[in-house]
């Protein structure tokens, strides 16, 4: 079994500073009220990145693979959180957007129902907490995204 590892750094307060075997850096923090500096992104806000750069990450990879021109691409990502502490996601909906002519809507429902299913590791892991939702909207371009 592959082990990662990860190292952590108090910097003061809770503002922290972490990095893993990839070897780069990223500052956590959290507001000035609760005794953080306000330097850096939540931990828990790093999961919502993490999912997305995840799932994002394979279906940009196998909508290349099968030929599909994207003029652009972007997913919004949005999560339901208990009001009581310790306050955690109780379900998490992704929205792939997708920009460009001609766009196979079956290519891409096949690349987002392969990430979820076989290839997204944090959305294997997520899943097994939390409800994990999708949908999909494929947009001929940005400017058709305001209207």
């Amino acid at each position: 079994m592959a082990q990662k590892k990860a190292f952590i750094k108090q910097l003061q307060g809770i503002t922290f500073a972490g990095k893993t075997d990839s070897n780069h850096w990223v500052m956590m923090d959290g507001p000035e009220d609760f005794g953080g500096s306000n330097a850096g992104i939540r931990p828990k806000e790093l999961l919502l990145l993490s999912l997305g750069g995840c799932t994002g990450a394979d279906v940009a990879s196998i909508l290349q693979k099968k030929r599909v021109k994207l003029d652009g691409y972007e997913m919004n990502l949005t999560a339901d959180a208990t009001e009581d502490y310790p306050q955690v996601y109780t379900k998490i909906h992704i929205e792939y957007i997708f920009y460009g002519e001609g766009i196979p809507a079956k290519d891409v429902e096949k690349a987002i129902e392969l990430s979820q299913t076989k290839y997204c590791g944090v959305t294997a892991m997520l899943k097994k907490a939390m409800e994990i939702t999708h949908s999909y909207k494929i947009l001929k371009s940005k400017e058709e995204k305001s209207n």
